[in-house]
């Protein structure tokens, strides 16, 4: 009897790339509610099952390598999306900023809070390298300056914009720091990202077969290329749906974060529990970090080349917000363990984030 629901899950996973292209391409174009809504499900099954095929593919390269699966993965994601509503909608210079602040404050308040009081509730404490969190850290907090706060003072064009000469430059030198990273992550200071404790459950985990492995690598691919397809053609229906709610602007960009980031929480939540906070940390943090140096860069190549404006500055509110989201996570992530006080404080921070966007 414990056949079958295994063999079901298994036949869902396989299944459900290609199902979700075939709902693309018949109903992408198509508009109306019940379009609309097999997109939806199907967007979320294709997530969700791509999830799946990546723990396979990571499980097998190991660590830190299988890490970058996902995160390449929501890059993918996050560009397309942004591109779709950028190319397709009315002119929207605020929207790669939202969904980058937004896709910030998810990773660092979100992700960050739902791991550490899902781990903690579990394992009561969980340790993690201070060093491979620091690394993400002393990165990522430079670019989020860079691209989100420094627009505001300099004084080429009035803030919050960029010329276009400082737009390509803050690109390059966002890529330049997440090539760095890599390196250090993948080669030079591999040890800063991995478990160190061994896991009792873990040798109970059989590397998958090569075979297997290539499957999901290819139905990883299609998931991915279904939830970016889904997501394009889902993108409009945002924009008009958001418009005439007369909903706040910002609401598309924590839209676009939050499918975006889907993949990430509900691997790095399932490390968590597992009492992998060291992997959960790679993922969160991960995403945070290609979001700028992987998704800035290519959206500013193509907003210059098809001179669409960004508007990368946040408001003075905004930049408060994330000046006391680096003291959390400098504070979370410089100790080395956590408890539920610290994943309970990131948790309401998030909610702060979102009820001022409703009543700034």
């Amino acid at each position: 009897m414990a056949v079958a629901p295994a063999s079901a899950s298994a036949l869902a996973t396989w299944a459900i790339p290609p199902l979700g292209l075939l709902v693309w391409a018949a109903f992408g174009h198509a508009g109306g509610a019940l379009a609309t809504g097999l997109l939806c499900v199907f967007l979320i099954a294709g997530v969700i099952v791509a999830v799946q095929h990546a723990e396979v593919v990571a499980h097998r390269l190991g660590e830190p390598y299988g890490t970058l699966v996902l995160t390449l993965s929501v890059t993918i994601i996050e560009v397309s999306m942004i591109v779709s509503m950028m190319l397709n909608g009315s002119p929207n210079p605020e929207l790669v900023r939202d969904t980058v602040h937004a896709a910030v404050i998810l990773v660092l308040h979100g992700v960050a809070g739902l791991c550490i009081v899902a781990g903690t509730l579990r394992h009561r404490e969980q340790e993690f390298s201070t060093a491979g969190a620091s690394a993400f850290l002393s990165v990522l907090i430079p670019m989020i300056v860079l691209v989100l706060v420094l627009p505001n003072y300099t004084t080429s064009v009035p803030g919050p914009y960029y010329s276009k000469s400082q737009l390509l430059f803050v690109a390059g030198v966002c890529l330049t720091l997440y090539a760095a990273f890599l390196f250090v992550q993948t080669v030079r200071h591999k040890d800063y990202f991995l478990v160190r404790e061994p896991i009792a459950h873990a040798a109970r985990d059989p590397i998958p077969p090569t075979p297997m492995v290539l499957l999901s690598a290819f139905l990883l691919v299609l998931s991915l290329s279904a939830v970016v397809l889904m997501a394009e053609a889902l993108a409009p229906f945002i924009e008009s749906s958001l418009a005439a709610r007369k909903a706040p602007d910002r609401i598309a960009g924590i839209i676009v974060a939050a499918i975006v980031l889907l993949p990430e929480t509900m691997a790095a939540l399932k490390a968590a529990r597992r009492n992998r906070l060291q992997t959960s940390i790679n993922l969160a943090l991960g995403s945070a970090l290609s979001s700028i140096g992987l998704t800035i860069p290519t959206v500013v190549v193509i907003a210059v080349w098809i001179g669409h404006p960004l508007a990368l500055g946040t408001d003075a509110g905004s930049t408060v917000l994330l000046a006391l989201t680096f003291v959390m996570a400098i504070l979370t992530y410089g100790q080395g363990r956590t408890n539920l006080l610290s994943g309970f404080v990131h948790l309401v921070l998030l909610v702060c984030y979102v009820f001022l966007i409703f009543d700034p």
